[in-house]
């Protein structure tokens, strides 16, 4: 077992072969200029801070190999799959399935659906597709992380708090133990990014530990480490 020993609200133990890095929906629509985050009036400089100790922290891991998995918010062309009290979200032209810069707003398959380039999946990554805010709403993960016996989630990406929040809430239901990687994690708003941490490790970690991603990865081996056989 490796022990986060700072983690708040108290040391945050974890075995690499049951563990996942979770990053979620670091995607173009978000981050990028021009995307549908800028397009509601956010400053996505507030996201884009997370990518360079993102990227530090999936180098490591996949040097050792922990398993990694992505996620990414967006539906289908007909959006069928997005419902109305969502779809209404932002002002006309700038709504879900609506053309902006970088194809149509979180539309699967559109350029700004998918990931930031310098956060680009490696093959054997999965990527999860979901049309929701948390990552087990309408999705495989749960049955993805069992295959893999997975029990504890290293979690990332965007926002802390809506799909960071959503996901670990919908993984403590679970029984998964998460630690969230304060620095790796992004909010538009500061003062959600500060209380949205304050949350997981409020009342003993009611839903979770937080950690910076540095302290990670410097418990991490310096070898790979064999995965159980399936």
């Amino acid at each position: 077992m490796l022990t986060i020993a700072t983690a708040r609200p108290s040391p945050y133990a974890f075995d690499i072969a049951t563990t996942a890095l979770l990053v979620i929906d670091m995607q173009r629509d978000f981050l990028e200029p021009g995307g549908f985050g800028e397009s509601l009036g956010n400053d996505v400089g507030q996201l884009r801070r997370t990518i360079a100790p993102l990227a530090a922290l999936l180098n490591d891991a996949r040097a050792v190999g922990l398993s990694i998995i992505h996620t990414r918010e967006g539906h289908l062309p007909d959006l069928s799959d997005c419902p109305p009290a969502k779809l209404s979200r932002g002002a006309p032209s700038r709504r879900i399935g609506d053309p902006g810069p970088n194809g149509r707003i979180l539309i699967r398959g559109e350029y700004g659906h998918d990931i930031v380039d310098e956060l680009r999946p490696l093959p054997d990554e999965p990527v999860i597709d979901k049309p929701g805010k948390g990552a087990f709403y309408a999705t495989a993960l749960d049955a993805l992380l069992a295959e893999r016996g997975i029990r504890s989630l290293l979690v990332a990406g965007v926002t802390t708090e809506v799909c960071v929040h959503t996901t670990v809430r919908e993984a403590n239901d679970r029984g998964y133990e998460c630690l969230v990687l304060a620095d790796c994690v992004g909010s538009y708003f500061p003062e959600f990014q500060r209380v949205g941490l304050d949350m997981v490790a409020a009342q003993g970690g009611i839903f979770g530990w937080v950690a910076d991603s540095t302290q990670v990865r410097a418990v991490l081996p310096a070898t790979p480490v064999l995965q159980p056989s399936s």
